[in-house]
């Protein structure tokens, strides 16, 4: 039997993943967001862009529920259309996408009990058949996994880190600790190399 604090649990987690997301574009120029920083293209404001997608298909249609206003690009054929920006798109406005998008996610997942009955059309045919919890923990997964992507992206473009304003959640230390810390991670693989 779940309950709703389980719900909320989930909730919970989706929320400060959605947030964390959101707040490694802050202080960025439009250039710094966008730019590929892998060879696969990843970039700041290509990944909120993506979780967009995965929250309006996953807590729309997996439910039964029709999508207002989906973007024009989720109805593009262009491969990873939703893993980047045009220079024509605004981060306001995919940001604002992103809020609405919240709202709705959340509308389902008030609406809906953790073992309401769902069906993903694209996934093998022995998974189709989900429930809401499933769903729950599929997003909050993928999302947190792409909070680490924005997180390790954010910190080869200027060096910010950390969870949220305010809450780094990372080990005490100055630049200084940093570089030395930097230096010995450095010494021990180059040790571990020639053993």
């Amino acid at each position: 039997m779940t309950t709703n604090s389980e719900k909320e649990d989930l909730r919970r987690y989706l929320q400060a993943a959605r947030d964390v997301l959101v707040w490694k574009l802050d202080g960025l120029s439009e250039y710094d967001i966008r730019r590929p920083m892998t060879r696969t293209g990843t970039n700041l404001l290509g990944l909120v862009k993506h979780m967009i997608g995965v929250e309006l298909g996953y807590f729309g249609p997996t439910f039964g529920r029709r999508v207002p206003d989906l973007p024009a690009w989720l109805r593009s054929e262009e491969l990873n259309v939703d893993m980047w920006a045009r220079a024509d798109e605004s981060r306001a406005d995919i940001v604002e996408t992103y809020r609405r998008t919240w709202a709705f996610a959340d509308a389902t997942i008030e609406e809906h009990d953790l073992d309401a009955p769902g069906f993903v059309k694209h996934w093998p045919e022995n998974r189709r058949d989900v429930t809401l919890h499933r769903i729950l923990v599929h997003v909050v997964t993928e999302i947190h996994r792409h909070a680490g992507h924005a997180d390790i992206v954010r910190e080869l473009i200027d060096g910010g880190a950390g969870m949220k304003a305010g809450d780094d959640n990372l080990a005490p230390g100055d630049q200084a600790w940093w570089a030395e810390y930097n230096d010995r991670l450095e010494t021990a693989a180059r040790e571990a190399d020639h053993a």
